[in-house]
């Protein structure tokens, strides 16, 4: 007996697929199998002729079974995953999640000046092991989450760590569509900035410049050459909210005192470095006070004058030099009006941040906590 020449086409295309899962989402339920199979069998008849769902074979039409749908779910699967299953997405699978993220945006929204990032917590489908000692879920793991709302505690979880990079405008700009534009979902026994820091790091080859980075103490603690660094090398201008650990007087660089990322003079007065995030339910006294504090502080602050080379690098300017203090050591600026501070007791030995007018500074100094002007005034009116 002879078999037939060729077989079916396989009916199912991926991108229905996809549709289907898209379908299920709808009512907040999970996207199964089988109900992506009756999300597309649900469809009007010309909406099911034209995506595949019912075709002509033999001169008959043919519905498509779940059988087919189980297939062509399998065959993405074993294109998208890993050998061996490490938690993280493979490229191929992170480019999928990124274009698919893309084709969701209006071309009209797509400005990205601004993203706000953070991670939640997805809890697994399960948490059992099986008789073997495996758990359900291979590639899940345990994590920690922090408890959102007024007496919930921290407590530990099974599943993943979800990052979302989501669209907001620039501070003092216009209202904007406040989408997310990448994501990622890891295991929790892999650190997520690194792994987010991947993702947002290929977005300028895509032609989408990463603007101002927003993001809290979680992601600004971290290792700088798994997360700012990075970032920075690739045009990102960081706002973040510092971890205390990180805050206040880290060191000096060629004699500029290191606070709270920025280089300030040596001469600046102590007490300006007591400065602290306010409160949340802070008087606006207390805003006010504050402010002209942290406007007195900035006046004693090296001046950027460069932006970052391809190595990281840049230059500062001393603040005498640019006229917002008052130094014996810059003859210059004491011509300058009464108003302006005067450094009253400068070094008898002056450091390099003295003697010269600019500096080179290194990615190394402030590799964590350096960030925009912004992220200064963010970090802090908490």
């Amino acid at each position: 007996m002879l078999l037939p020449i060729g077989v079916r086409r396989r009916q199912l295309s991926v991108r229905t697929l996809l549709l289907g899962i898209l379908l299920c989402f709808s009512d907040f339920r999970p996207a199964h199998l089988k109900r992506v199979h009756e999300a597309l069998l649900g469809l009007d008849d010309s909406q099911r002729r034209r995506l595949g769902v019912v075709v002509g074979w033999n001169g008959c039409p043919h519905t498509l079974t779940y059988r087919q749908t189980e297939r062509t779910f399998g065959l993405v699967i074993d294109a998208i995953a890993k050998p061996e299953p490490d938690g993280e997405p493979t490229d191929l699978l992170q480019s999928i999640t990124d274009a698919l993220l893309e084709a969701s945006i209006p071309a009209s929204a797509k400005r990205h000046e601004s993203g706000a990032v953070d991670w939640t917590d997805v809890e697994s489908f399960s948490c059992r092991r099986t008789k073997d000692g495996r758990y359900s879920d291979p590639e899940a793991s345990w994590g920690h989450r922090k408890g959102g709302g007024p007496g919930e505690k921290d407590d530990q979880f099974f599943g993943y760590y979800l990052q979302l990079d989501t669209m907001v405008k620039k501070e003092g700009g216009e209202d904007i569509a406040e989408l997310v534009r990448r994501m990622c979902l890891t295991s929790c026994h892999v650190d997520p900035p690194p792994a987010f820091a991947k993702v947002l790091c290929a977005m300028p080859a895509s032609g989408i410049p990463l603007g101002d980075v927003i993001f809290d103490s979680g992601y600004s603690h971290r290792v700088a050459e798994h997360w700012a660094l990075p970032l920075r090398l690739n045009g990102a201008n960081l706002v973040m909210d510092l971890h205390p650990h990180d805050r206040g007087t880290k060191g000096t660089y060629d004699g500029a005192i290191c606070f709270n990322g920025s280089l300030y003079c040596p001469a600046t007065p102590t007490a300006l470095f007591d400065l602290e995030p306010l409160s949340r339910r802070a008087s606006k006294d207390e805003i006010a006070a504050h402010d002209r504090k942290a406007a007195e502080l900035a006046r004693y602050k090296l001046g950027r004058i460069t932006a970052d080379d391809s190595d990281g690098y840049h230059r500062v300017g001393c603040p005498a030099v640019a006229g917002k203090v008052r130094c014996p050591l810059k003859e210059a600026s004491m011509r300058l009006s009464a108003e302006r501070p005067e450094v009253l007791s400068p070094p008898e030995h002056p450091p390099a941040c003295c003697v010269q007018s600019t500096l080179t500074v290194p990615p190394q100094v402030n590799a964590k906590t350096a960030q925009s002007e912004v992220g200064r005034w963010i970090s802090f009116k908490r």
